[in-house]
């Protein structure tokens, strides 16, 4: 059976498993945003940093990359995924439709926020993110490493997200 994972965000440059094929693709209904505090990879529990999530958004869309996992990995793949993202449990594993560039449906493993979880934080004003981002530093290394690279990776992939675009140029101001 084939294996889809929707990519938002670290996924997009470091997917960590064997990939088949990448495609462009939008989940319905959810929004990409700096909306989980970060107590392992891109902070610490004295000083959370932040990372993204998908936070439920009725009306609202998020662009990313569907990822078709290398046949015969899939038991490999979920088991890696499930230790990477589910290491606090504010993520939850969700079988979510997609829509992939050409109009395709499939289903993917998606990650999202558990708004329930201590470490959601939704809805912070993003000069608090940029401030939070610019000096957090967790196990895989600085919060803003984090945001730089998923800026870029969109900006490369003709996505635009404007508060990501903003963060990284106030998170770059601040770090001088």
């Amino acid at each position: 059976m084939t294996m889809w994972v929707f990519g938002y965000g670290s996924l997009l440059w470091n997917p960590g498993f064997d990939v088949a094929e990448e495609v462009m693709a939008t989940l319905p209904g959810w929004s990409r945003s700096f909306c989980m505090r970060s107590i392992h990879h891109r902070g610490s529990e004295a000083e959370p940093g932040l990372v993204l999530a998908l936070d439920a958004a009725p009306g609202a869309a998020c662009a990313g990359v569907a990822l078709r996992v290398a046949p015969g990995t899939e038991d490999a793949t979920l088991a890696y995924l499930r230790e990477r993202e589910l290491i606090s449990s504010a993520y939850l594993e969700k079988m979510l439709d997609i829509t992939l560039d050409g109009g395709r449906a499939v289903t993917a493993v998606t990650y999202v926020i558990d708004p329930d979880h201590v470490q959601y934080c939704g809805g912070l004003p993003l000069e608090e993110q940029a401030q939070i981002i610019a000096h957090a530093h967790g196990g895989r290394g600085p919060n803003r490493d984090y945001l730089f690279n998923t800026a870029q990776h969109l900006n490369a992939l003709g996505v635009a997200d404007p508060d990501l675009d903003w963060l990284a140029r106030r998170v770059a101001a601040i770090s001088v």
